[in-house]
Formats: C-alpha cells, structure tokens, sequence
C-alpha cells in the first residue's frame, strides 16, 4: 500500500520550540535554567485545562525575541515535520506577543515566513504560515496583526487564525473587523473555536468570520443541532486529539468526538496543536485515529481528501498534493 498524505493543518510555532534550542538560546540569553530543565518546563505530564495548558507554551516566549531566534525556530519547525513525515504543514503563532523594540509586527511576520522559506529549502517540506490574533490582546493589536498578515499575504503567510485562552475570553464579537482585514486580502480563515467553549461558538465564529474551518471544535459533537450544522454547512474541524485530552475537552483519547465528526457527516482535518508539550507529532496522531478511536482506511482516506481540499496552500502545491493522493492514496476495502 502506498505511503498515507499526512498533512499537518493546526500546529503552533510556540508548540514546536526544540527543548535542545530552548536550553541553547537561553544559555545565550542568560536566561536561568528551571528546574528539571528546559525539556521538563516544555513538556506537560498529565491532563487540566486549557490555561494550565498555555502556560506551558507560554514557556517558550522569552525565545522568540529575535530575526535569528524566530527564524531558527521556525526553520527546525518545519524541518521536524518533514522528519515526521508531513507532507504539508501550516504553522500558526500569534506574532503579536513576540514584538518588542526594534522587533515590530512587520519584522516578527516577515521572519517567520523566512523561517518557513529555509525550512522548506533544508527539507523539501511545502510550509505555510498561519498568523494568529489572540483573544486577550488588545483589539487595536489585534487589527494591526491582521493587516500585517495581509501585507504578507502571498509572500509565506497563508491563513488568519483566533487563538487564546477561551476559556477566559469566550466573546467574538470584538474580533470580526481583523478576519475582514484577512478575508479581504484573500487570506484562508479558521478559528480556535468550541473547545473550552459550548457547541455553539463554532456556529458563531462561521457566522460572524465567514471561516471555512474550526479548530479544535470538540464540544461541537455535544450539541446534536450543531452537529448537523455542521454537517450541513460543509465547514471543516481541525481535530487534534492528544492535545485535546491534555486541555481537559475530552475525559480520555479513546472519547475523542473525531470518529463521530467523521460518522455524522462533518469533515474533518488532522492537526497535532503542540507537539513539544504532548509529546504527540502528527505521525502519533494519525495513529490515534487508526487505533484508538476505529478509523479505517476509507475513513483515513476521506480525511486526507479534505485536507488537499481545505488547506491553505498555494494553488501548485494543492495540484501537487491532489495529483499524489490520485496516484498513491490508501486504498479502501
């Protein structure tokens, strides 16, 4: 059987950051080593909530205070997926918590797209970048971010994302003159949405953005009116399991709702959120789908017609995605 297209559509920058280049930055910027060391103050050890969760990718802030630094983490970003085997990865950040004097909105962006560009160059592995608006932010940031992401529209950044504790911050309202910022400088548009927040929010985010996908989505499947929404309405949910079960959506991996996304009609998409701080890459996560949760191959299948379908990508590298699943796909029983 061929090689599956594993494509990585919803996994954060501050969630790929090496523990090796962590220590190795930090040791340059004299930054003190924390107890247990940096692969330890990365990784999580069991599962809370969503806050709980993005203080550990909070972590990695102090290291992203640079061209160099950006760019270099960036760059191993991508070169680690390919090493996992991705075939098309979108990476996403918020590039308004890494500014600081000297190191604008422009030069955050314009790095983390020269990142991606060496990334891919280094490894052969297509790589978009997702610029993220973040839900504790104040709304003028949020608004500049979305207009520096559509200056860099076509030149490595290719999505406009909402991130953040939403759990904390669960009103959308505020932030629907950035997505039309995005939408108008033809930028792909999803929203973190659903996962600490009821059903209902993901409804919100399509209706408010006008996003053709959801991250997370997770509690999508507890509204059954939702849940044939979102069937009907075609929009597409990027499911991340492991990391799901760490925020605390889901009691345990196995009760992940991908299988019954999938079950009821809603497509979907794969993503492995922060590898780094689960310990899960997108290879993991594929095998999650396959042996925890019961997807078969024509499932496995369908799953990575939507990915080709519904990526951000450039329109050569979706002909060269679509061209590879018609010649190589998994075959169904």
């Amino acid at each position: 059987m061929a090689k599956d297209l594993l494509i990585n559509l919803h996994t954060h920058l501050e969630g790929r950051v090496r523990p090796g280049t962590a220590a190795e930055l930090a040791a340059a910027s004299g930054l003190p080593e924390p107890e247990g060391g940096w692969e330890q103050a990365l990784q999580l050890t069991g599962p809370g909530d969503l806050t709980v969760f993005l203080a550990k990718v909070n972590a990695t802030y102090p290291f992203f205070g640079s061209i160099d630094q950006l760019g270099r983490i960036v760059s191993e970003a991508v070169q680690d997926a390919a090493a996992d085997g991705v075939d098309y990865l979108e990476l996403r950040f918020g590039p308004g918590t890494h500014t600081q004097p000297g190191f604008e909105l422009d030069d955050v962006v314009r790095a983390a797209c020269d990142g991606a560009r060496e990334g891919t160059r280094l490894s052969g592995l297509p790589a978009g970048v997702v610029v993220a608006a973040l839900r504790h932010h104040p709304a003028e940031l949020n608004l500049e971010v979305a207009r520096v992401a559509a200056r860099f529209a076509g030149a490595g950044v290719v999505g406009f994302d909402l991130a953040g504790d939403e759990l904390r911050y669960p009103v959308l309202e505020p932030y629907v003159e950035p997505f039309a910022v995005a939408r108008a400088a033809g930028l792909g548009l999803t929203c973190h949405a659903a996962e600490a927040a009821p059903g209902q929010a993901a409804r919100d985010a399509v209706r408010l953005f006008g996003v053709s996908r959801i991250g997370h989505g997770t509690h999508v499947s507890t509204d059954p009116e939702v849940l044939r929404w979102a069937a009907d309405s075609g929009v597409v949910i990027e499911v991340c399991p492991t990391s799901n079960w760490f925020t605390g959506a889901i009691d345990a991996i196995g009760d992940h709702p991908a299988a019954r996304f999938a079950r009821a009609g809603v497509p979907i998409v794969l993503g492995d959120d922060n590898p780094i701080q689960t310990g899960s890459p997108i290879s993991a996560e594929r095998a999650v789908l396959r042996d925890k949760l019961g997807f078969n191959a024509a499932e496995i299948a369908d799953l990575e017609r939507v990915s080709v379908r519904s990526a951000f990508a450039a329109d050569s590298v979706r002909a060269d995605l679509s061209g590879r699943l018609g010649e190589g796909g998994p075959e169904e029983p």
